[in-house]
């Protein structure tokens, strides 16, 4: 009788094992099962969606939201928020573009060579992500604050630095970025920006999911207080998340700049939204703690896939608003649902 009941639940435990390995699974591949679903019915839907011009142009779009992605995403596991990735992103953007628009400096002599301005939009990101950090963790002020206030200044130094011009017509190699990989194997239609996508999302996947640093980013996410007394230099991991965050940013200000090969005041208005969206739907914890940049990757690419269908599909501009307000309330509210399941059957 005690052999049987001993038997009994040592079955149930290996069920609820196996239960809980399914739930999880699926809750952290959630998006990818939504992208597959929509792109099922796109296929349906859609007359000629499945081509390899589209999808090429679905990765081109994900390209800018995915990168500035990986560095709220990163913010956000950390347990904090930043709103300034799109000013930055503009404000890096538009202040490249002017130094090459007005020749720079005499005394830099080479400096408008668009290495130099890649260097310079990415440092742009990362001292303004300096400053976020530095206010949030030692001035002790609220990230959502912060983050709202630096993306209000910069939002308007872009107005400032381009003077009311647009500055057109970049340099070859920096709008070279966005031209077709030249190697016989690859379809023509492929651009550097996909590997630079997927490149973006292994470097920075493999640093979350693989060394001491994204360890210590999830533990401070996780729990504000233990981290402390297990010796976790938080204050440093955190400036660091938000200077990555701002580098990520500037970064994409200049593969942006190089798509559209001009730089206007209007730079990236409404992207934040976009890169919110692919962050939560991908499964990152507005509460901290929670995520990983694969899910993040689906998320971009599946806002992307909409963004294209909607394109394509000629839908008016008020219904796109609509659309894209409508994803970023269900984005939270699937992070709400995810958070419940996971208390009520893990």
């Amino acid at each position: 009788m005690a052999e049987a009941t001993a038997t009994t639940d040592a079955n149930r435990r290996t069920g609820d094992r196996g239960r809980r390995a399914i739930v999880t699974f699926v809750l952290e591949h959630l998006v990818w099962f939504i992208l597959a679903a929509v792109l099922l019915v796109l296929s349906f839907g859609v007359d000629n969606f499945f081509q390899i011009n589209i999808f090429s142009n679905i990765a081109k779009q994900a390209t800018f939201v995915g990168v500035m992605a990986i560095g709220l995403a990163m913010v956000m596991i950390a347990g904090h928020l930043d709103l300034s990735s799109e000013s930055v992103m503009a404000f890096a953007g538009m202040s490249g573009a002017m130094l090459v628009a007005t020749g720079g400096p005499p005394a830099l002599g080479l400096a408008i060579h668009p290495v130099f301005i890649l260097l310079l939009t990415v440092g742009i990101g990362a001292a303004i992500g300096f400053i976020n950090g530095f206010l949030v963790v030692k001035a002790k002020i609220n990230a959502f604050i912060v983050t709202l206030a630096t993306w209000m200044i910069f939002r308007g130094f872009v107005h400032v630095v381009s003077g009311g011009r647009t500055p057109r017509s970049l340099p070859d190699l920096w709008r070279g970025i966005a031209m077709p990989i030249p190697l016989p194997w690859v379809p023509p239609q492929v651009s550097w920006f996909t590997l630079i996508l997927i490149a973006a999302f292994l470097l920075f996947g493999f640093i979350l999911g693989r060394t001491r640093f994204g360890r210590y980013v999830y533990l401070i996410g996780g729990d504000d207080k233990a981290p402390f007394r297990a010796g976790v230099p938080v204050d440093r991991v955190l400036i660091t998340v938000f200077v990555l965050a701002g580098a990520l940013a500037g970064f994409a200000g200049w593969l942006l700049a190089a798509r559209l090969d001009s730089v206007s005041a209007n730079l990236g208005i409404g992207m934040l939204f976009e890169v919110f969206a692919a962050v939560v739907i991908g499964g990152v914890s507005l509460r901290g703690g929670i995520g990983n940049l694969s899910g993040v990757f689906a998320g971009a690419l599946l806002l992307s896939t909409i963004t294209t269908a909607i394109t394509v599909m000629r839908i008016p501009v008020e219904y796109q608003r609509v659309i894209f307000g409508t994803i970023l309330l269900l984005a939270v509210l699937l992070d709400t649902a995810k958070i419940w399941l996971r208390a009520k059957l893990l």
